[in-house]
């Protein structure tokens, strides 16, 4: 099956004399539904920002769908969704505001959306279940609610890969499960690649297919019902 996501050697650190992770080697195959998991500071996120481009590696390459990371995030492959607390969300736009914006890598030039841009919002918007909400200010939502809005900002340019850090920052039990069925639906329907980074996978572990516990690099890869019982924690889990 194709590869969506390559890593070889990869290593990485703020501090040059203190890597965050060391010699990482993945594969993760286009359509797979990977919860990414691990304690505070053990490389989880650094991870997943290596993967967007948002750093780059001290050594070791990182290869998406076959070529580099810039070409990927340039031809629209990638989408990314930061924690909920690097969002801004302050600002008053709508749901479909917010949903259309991430139309632009779709687009050629700047300018009005085009009917096929406006019904491709109306769609993402529909797929989360907010098109009662669409033009609602987003700062009225609930936290779910507005986790969903930007979960439809990210699919509406039709990425092959999505990738949420700490997707259930903020949100309760419910809506962390919403959450958890909404993405279960779209990697069905889409057969989007889903990376799911989070200290806690509880959310997904009925979901996902692989795991893949980080601490420092990778100390388990497999089935979630296959990770030891020491590790059944990973937040807290000690090597």
């Amino acid at each position: 099956m194709p590869l969506a996501v390559e890593l070889g050697g990869v290593t990485f650190g703020y501090d040059p004399r203190r890597p965050v992770l060391v010699g990482v080697d993945v594969e993760i195959p286009e359509g797979q539904f990977v919860a990414i998991a691990g304690p505070n500071g053990g490389g989880k996120t650094t991870l997943s920002r290596l993967i967007v481009g948002l750093d780059q590696p001290q050594a070791g390459t990182i290869r998406l769908f076959g070529g580099s990371v810039g070409a990927a995030t340039r031809r629209g492959l990638v989408a990314y969704l930061p924690q909920r607390a690097q969002l801004g969300i302050e600002a008053p736009a709508t749901v479909r505001e917010v949903v259309s914006a991430g139309r632009v890598t779709r687009r050629r030039l700047l300018g009005p959306l085009t009917a096929e841009d406006r019904d491709a919002v109306t769609a993402a918007i529909a797929r989360v279940g907010l098109a009662e909400q669409a033009d609602e200010p987003i700062t009225i939502l609930s936290g779910g609610q507005q986790q969903r809005a930007f979960i439809a900002k990210a699919i509406v340019a039709q990425p092959r890969l999505l990738i949420l850090d700490e997707p259930t920052t903020g949100v309760d039990a419910d809506a962390q499960d919403a959450l958890a069925a909404l993405l279960a639906r779209l990697h069905g329907d889409l057969r989007v690649t889903i990376l799911y980074v989070s200290h806690e996978f509880g959310a997904v572990e009925h979901v996902a297919e692989r795991l893949l516990l980080v601490r420092g690099g990778i100390a388990f890869d497999g089935s979630p019902a296959q990770l030891p019982e020491r590790w059944h924690d990973p937040s807290h889990a000690h090597a």
